[in-house]
């Protein structure tokens, strides 16, 4: 990279940082730091909500995926419209008459602390190692790019967006979001016009080459389960986004943030619309990075992974100037990411484990403190998980596996709280039990079982299934134990 590529870049660090800190004034108080006092304008957290739906891992995977393979993951993003309107039908004004700043309030209401503080630490648990793995990941770009310190990356990210975020609360987050947001599309569409323009025989070529090696398949439309087909990836979309939006609670405090209902529904639909066309871009570019490089043979190194196409094509490719740019939108993606996990796991924090009233004073300064601590020690945590992963990367893919067990269980038990009235305490955990235990058996069955007396019950089924049939088995049980104790009243 250029010196002038350099200093964008670190311009633009220091800009954000300097932009969170400006709202440090308007963060007095609890509801302040947790809601921003209900004032955010609607456009705002629509870019917000789309912004936590992107991170670096999606700006590099991808492209990185179309590049490799197809189009096939976009079936992930078709199912987001669907989501987007349970959300708007359900979700929003459920939580909005709950009226709590945690997403968890709503299921300890229904079947008590147990379920609250269960989906709480599975929460606290997931976003501290996503902070981490995306803290890791910017790590090794900028050290692939610049050769800098990996450790030293990491922290002084890990600080900056920990000292935004704690200091100004819910409001720099949110509005940071958004700014990070029109970086990283600005960045998506001056990567797609610079590769358009590279092509030797113009924008047409893009088309014919991935025509002819089939780069714009959607994926198989057979009915097999074992593989990634369209509909696999379809249903597992519907899935996750439906906990996006129905359970987590970087997405339930934004909903919270509006004014009023219908700015809440208006964000919550359109920032997760505007995620189906920013996605396709991203896949455009891998398809265009195919098609440039196979018309350009001889310009990326042998052996290249695929995810690394994309930061290869970037730094050797781009206009100086550019790629500092580039660089910095890559890096939108993952402080917005960041940023959000530090306010929502603080928020969780002090709602759902401290009860204070929010009408003494004194409580008023001892949330600010709670608040202050957690985002801190999360931070720190954070960037620990971080540094952790350049040595012991192989419990990445574990971690991994065994955060799907527990998370798996949190959309099961939301939808059987809210579809049934009559579904009591002793149904639900006999649901999240069985739910997990499914989970459990589909996700480290195939690494567990091969070559022992257990091989033949190993689970054959795609990945992706995981948390469909977990949650399906959460809600026959539920049904199935509620059911059989009211016959025995009978």
């Amino acid at each position: 990279m250029s010196k002038l590529d350099i200093f964008i870049f670190i311009a633009y660090l220091l800009g954000i940082v300097l932009f969170g800190l400006s709202f440090y004034r308007k963060n007095k108080t609890s509801s302040s730091f947790t809601l921003g006092n209900k004032s955010l304008p609607s456009w705002v957290i629509s870019l917000s909500i789309f912004a936590t739906f992107v991170s670096s891992i999606s700006y590099l995977a991808l492209p990185g995926q179309a590049y490799l393979t197809n189009w096939n993951a976009f079936a992930f993003s078709l199912s987001i419209p669907f989501a987007s309107f349970m959300a708007v039908k359900f979700f929003v004004p459920l939580y909005r008459s709950v009226n709590s700043p945690s997403a968890y309030t709503y299921l300890e209401q229904r079947f008590g602390p147990w379920a609250k503080t269960y989906v709480s630490v599975m929460y606290l648990l997931t976003q501290l190692m996503r902070a981490g793995t995306i803290l890791f990941l910017l790590g090794i770009l900028l050290h692939t790019l610049l050769n800098w310190n990996i450790s030293t990356i990491i922290i002084v990210t890990g600080f900056s967006v920990m000292i935004y975020s704690l200091l100004g609360g819910i409001q720099a987050v949110v509005w940071t979001d958004a700014i990070q947001a029109i970086i990283l599309i600005a960045g998506a569409v001056i990567t797609v016009i610079t590769i358009m323009v590279k092509m030797p025989e113009g924008p047409s070529q893009i088309f014919e080459i991935a025509a002819q090696n089939d780069k714009f398949s959607l994926g198989s439309f057979g009915l097999s389960l074992k593989n990634s087909t369209f509909w696999v990836v379809l249903i597992y979309g519907i899935f996750i986004n439906l906990q996006n939006y129905g359970i987590d609670q970087n997405y339930i405090q934004r909903y919270m943030t509006s004014g009023s209902d219908k700015e809440a529904k208006n964000s919550a639909l359109f920032g997760g619309l505007l995620y189906v066309p920013v996605s396709a871009l991203f896949f455009f570019i891998g398809t265009a990075l195919f098609a440039y490089y196979k018309a350009s043979p001889g310009l990326l190194p042998d052996g290249i992974q695929a995810d690394k196409v994309f930061p290869h094509f970037i730094v050797n490719q781009l206009p100086v100037g550019l790629t500092g740019f580039l660089i910095a939108s890559v890096f939108a993606a993952g402080m917005s990411t960041i940023s959000t996990s530090i306010n929502s796991s603080a928020t969780v924090i002090l709602t759902d484990f401290f009860k204070l009233s929010g009408t003494d004073p004194k409580n008023n300064k001892r949330s600010m403190r709670i608040l202050y601590m957690a985002s801190f020690i999360f931070s720190v945590l954070g960037i620990g998980v971080a540094v952790a992963m350049i040595n012991v990367q192989s419990a990445l893919d574990a971690w991994w596996k065994l955060a799907s067990i527990f998370s798996g269980g949190m959309l099961g038990l939301f939808l059987l709280g809210y579809i049934s009235k009559r579904v009591t305490n002793v149904s639900a955990i006999a649901g999240v039990i069985a739910g997990v235990i499914m989970i459990a058996w589909m996700s480290l069955s195939p690494l567990v079982f091969p070559g022992t007396p257990f091989e033949k019950f190993t689970n054959h089924l795609h990945s992706y299934l995981s948390i469909v049939l977990g949650t399906i088995v959460i809600f026959i049980t539920g049904f199935l134990f509620t059911f059989l104790k009211l016959s025995s009243k009978k």
